[in-house]
């Protein structure tokens, strides 16, 4: 099953049906009076999370969904039926907005959150309502109202607390394996990564938080280069980012600052309000820099960088740094208050791209 995180549909809402104009005809009463029934309301559709389901492929291609109209209403003060709502089923972080005018409609953040995107029209009034002391044979009756017709675009957006910015290759899979139970593709070559992965991270049986793993940036992805910008939408709802650095890279002459910095860049090209979030720099690998070294090397990349925050020197291979990390991360979480509900430990949160 392929991840899709984005998708536009048609939503039609079923139209109300008509009220009638009737009048009772039975033998030896004459004069029956009106008797013509309202028409059925039309069916309405509404969008529901569901943590169950991880991908917006079902919307890829059943682009269009429409509700059934109201049942016209019938003599003999009969009624017409309304129609059965549509419920579509959709992630938990899904962001639902009008495709025309950018509006936004909804915003799925909890599991069988219920909202409404499209209302059925409301049914007509038959004759059997126009009666009075002075209109004793009305043949009045209203027409039902039409559904709500709108072109959506669904947005998913993973729901974590932390989330791991940094270059193809600088460790972020590792690091979320091993500080979690997701078990994400490592390799030893670039964009291993094609999706965004979730762990669940425990810092002890009763405290834990949601960490995202999204495909390494390059620079020029605003331009389109590698895998573009399209996966850091599901860093917009995290409250904290990790830089991943790689303290020692594979390729002669990489620089770790220079690719930190067009990082840093491509965030800001992206969205503001995402450069502005608080970061912390991970330093990665250390366990490939000579001992006697390690300490050097940190500090000539903080100073490079001018870095004023939280800086970490880590393996994420060997797990050597990564339980203080965590540490450290619940109680800054703890510090702004709860963290994302936890309601399952899955291996991976988000299906595999084949």
């Amino acid at each position: 099953m392929k991840f899709i995180d984005e998708a536009q549909i048609e939503v039609h809402a079923g139209n109300g049906g008509d009220g009638a104009a009737s009048f009772r005809r039975e033998k030896f009463i004459p004069r029956g009076g009106p008797d013509g029934g309202d028409g059925g309301r039309g069916g309405s559709i509404f969008a529901i999370a569901d943590c169950n389901i991880n991908t917006l492929i079902d919307y890829r291609y059943a682009r269009i969904h429409r509700a059934k109209n109201g049942e016209n209403g019938q003599g003999a003060d009969c009624y017409g039926r309304g129609a059965v709502d549509i419920e579509l089923r959709m992630p938990v972080g899904t962001v639902i907005t009008d495709a025309e005018t950018g509006e936004p409609l909804a915003d799925l953040q909890t599991h069988q959150q219920k909202t409404l995107i499209a209302r059925g029209g409301k049914g007509g009034i038959g004759n059997l309502h126009f009666k009075s002391s002075t209109n004793r044979a009305p043949r009045q009756f209203t027409r039902g109202e039409e559904g709500e017709n709108f072109k959506l675009k669904l947005e998913l957006k993973v729901l974590a607390d932390v989330g791991l910015l940094g270059m193809p290759n600088a460790g972020k899979s590792t690091l979320i394996r091993s500080v979690s139970a997701a078990k994400p593709k490592v390799a030893d070559y670039p964009f291993t990564t094609l999706h965004p992965n979730l762990g669940v991270v425990r810092a002890n049986m009763n405290r834990s938080f949601v960490i995202a793993d999204i495909p390494g940036l390059i620079e020029g992805a605003s331009e389109g280069a590698g895998l573009g910008h399209q996966f850091l939408r599901h860093l917009t709802r995290t409250r904290l980012l990790l830089h991943l650095l790689d303290v020692a890279p594979m390729h002669e002459g990489a620089d770790p600052v220079k690719d930190a910095r067009a990082i840093i860049a491509e965030l800001r090209k992206y969205d503001e309000s995402l450069y502005e979030k608080t970061r912390w720099l991970i330093l990665n690998k250390m366990d490939l820099v000579p001992e006697a070294l390690r300490e050097k090397t940190a500090k000539d990349i903080v100073r490079r960088l001018r870095w004023k925050g939280p800086v970490f020197c880590l393996s994420a291979i060997s797990g050597q740094g990564c339980p203080a990390l965590v540490q450290s991360i619940m109680q800054y979480l703890e510090s702004l208050g709860p963290t994302t509900p936890v309601t399952e430990e899955p291996e991976n949160l988000a299906a595999p791209l084949t």
